[in-house]
């Protein structure tokens, strides 16, 4: 389940901007949209295993503090996507061609490299999470894009603000997890 919320938390930043894309550009197709959010979602699942990858090359040597850096990390990029959340770009920002869109791909999951590295610290099937983590992307958007036109821009900013809350909850949770709060709490 902590996969779901981690994949619905990066996906924040390719949802805004489909979102974005829905409201401010009328003339989407399906076949744009589905495009679009392809690739948003294969990015989305690239980028964690690129750092997984990062990770496991250093883990040995940060194993005693890994929960603290992904606590660190996981809070800076939450803490990020709130602050961005008030930046957002008003003007359209879809571009069909395919390195416009690799671009907003790369630009919109970078956060997904570094919780890749967070993931190769602990358990996690980095196959199954990279799956996961790129289909709820390329769900979301389709949905956003969709949910754009409807509801324009009251939504873009708080997407990307749920996004940041949920990557700082993840990582509060893992720091308690590893110092052993959650155990004197009972749960």
């Amino acid at each position: 389940m902590e996969i779901i919320f981690l994949a619905i938390a990066l996906a924040m930043d390719s949802v805004a901007l489909s979102m974005a894309n829905g409201a401010r550009c009328k003339n989407l197709n399906l076949a744009d949209v589905l495009k679009m959010s392809f690739i948003f979602g294969l990015a989305q699942a690239i980028m964690p295993a690129v750092g997984y990858v990062f990770g496991l090359a250093f883990v040995k040597f940060i194993a005693s503090i890994d929960h603290f850096i992904a606590f660190v990390i996981l809070t800076f990029l939450g803490a990020k996507m709130i602050k961005e959340s008030k930046d957002m770009d008003p003007k359209c920002s879809l571009n069909l061609n395919l390195r416009m869109l690799m671009l907003g791909a790369i630009a919109t999951s970078i956060d997904a490299l570094a919780v890749g590295v967070t993931l190769s610290f602990g358990d996690a099937n980095i196959y199954e999470a990279c799956l996961i983590i790129g289909a709820v992307c390329f769900i979301l958007c389709v949905a956003a894009s969709f949910v754009g036109r409807v509801l324009g821009d009251m939504l873009e900013s708080k997407a990307m603000i749920l996004g940041g809350v949920i990557l700082i909850a993840l990582g509060v949770k893992i720091l308690a997890e590893h110092l052993g709060v959650l155990q004197l709490l009972g749960l």
